[in-house]
């Protein structure tokens, strides 16, 4: 598939960027040290924790609602998601003036569920081993005449997210490498998307789970890969298989999907409180993990981590604190 044909164009996210300027917060892009020892590179996180609702899905989903007609603003839309898209399109929602109906699992984090609520939207819960949200999400915008927005199958989503990346790419120049978070690949494609045109050189690579490794397979065989909801504390990246949109996207401009464990997870969670003092969820890690780790080799490399959120239960936090080997080191 060439650049033409692919869904979602640098300018769709040249656009979103223009509608997000001064309503989404221009995250900050942090520096370390001691993560620049491990890693023997040079790494610079785009900290998307500190996005409004604590994660970078505030931007597709404000990009999207933005861009609907008056008439599907008035009748309302439709999400599922297991926390971070739900409290993004939430929000987004009311600042809009548009209603927000969202399919929630009933496992979802408690913290999510009651910021979603609170941002104003109606949640419809499902159990996400015995049912499917997509299904349900569609039955009730057929029914009700809501716009459905999913998480990360859709073009003006993906455009949201790709603006996350293109603000790193303006702040710290180009790049060898950028690490990204992966889920369902709407924040890695709209990602390497910025750069593919802001830093032509740069190998962008994906980031999941190791339990949950589907768009790693996908790209891999070139055909989208499903897969059971996986058992990781990365819960933002519990997807079951990547989106239409989004593979053409990835093999256009993606250099490889790697996978971390869970315990790297807790591990980088950790040493991000310790040593970075920032609180950042399971799959908000999951690039740094991999970074730090040297899943690829990157040493004496320049390279970009997006951090992708930083909404973590409270008790998953500090299971990561008490299983996971200090940041820093007695001496």
């Amino acid at each position: 598939m060439t650049q033409s044909t692919l869904a979602v164009q640098f300018a769709d996210i040249a656009a979103a960027a223009q509608r997000l300027a001064g309503v989404a917060h221009p995250t900050p892009v942090l520096t370390s040290r001691q993560a620049d020892e491990r890693s023997g590179a040079q790494l610079f996180f785009k900290c998307e924790n500190f996005q409004r609702v604590g994660a970078f899905k505030f931007r597709g989903a404000y990009n999207a609602i933005s861009c609907l007609s008056e008439e599907q603003k008035r009748r309302g839309v439709v999400a599922f998601s297991s926390g971070n898209h739900a409290q993004g399109m939430a929000l987004a929602a009311r600042m809009l003036g548009v209603r927000a109906t969202i399919v929630m699992p009933t496992d979802a984090p408690a913290m999510k569920l009651a910021a979603t609520r609170e941002y104003g939207a109606e949640i419809i819960l499902y159990d996400r081993k015995k049912e499917d949200r997509e299904v349900i999400a569609a039955r009730l915008g057929q029914e009700r005449g809501l716009a459905v927005i999913p998480a990360y199958d859709h073009p003006h989503v993906i455009a949201g997210q790709g603006t996350a990346a293109k603000e790193l790419f303006d702040s710290v120049g180009e790049l060898d490498y950028l690490f990204v978070s992966t889920g369902g690949g709407g924040l890695l494609s709209g990602s390497a998307l910025s750069a593919a045109a802001l830093s032509p050189r740069c190998a962008v690579i994906g980031v999941e789970p190791e339990a949950g490794n589907d768009a790693q397979r996908s790209l891999r065989s070139g055909q989208i890969v499903h897969i059971d909801v996986p058992d990781t504390i990365a819960d933002g990246a519990q997807t079951q298989h990547i989106g239409k949109l989004v593979l053409p996207i990835l093999q256009a401009h993606v250099r490889d999907i790697v996978t971390v464990s869970d315990d790297q997870l807790r591990s980088q969670i950790r040493f991000f409180a310790e040593r970075m003092k920032i609180v950042v969820e399971g799959a908000g890690a999951l690039a740094a993990a991999a970074a730090m780790n040297n899943v690829v080799d990157i040493r004496g490399k320049k390279v970009g981590v997006i951090v992708s959120g930083g909404n973590i239960d409270m008790a998953l936090f500090a299971e990561c604190m008490a299983r996971s080997a200090p940041a820093i080191q007695a001496t």
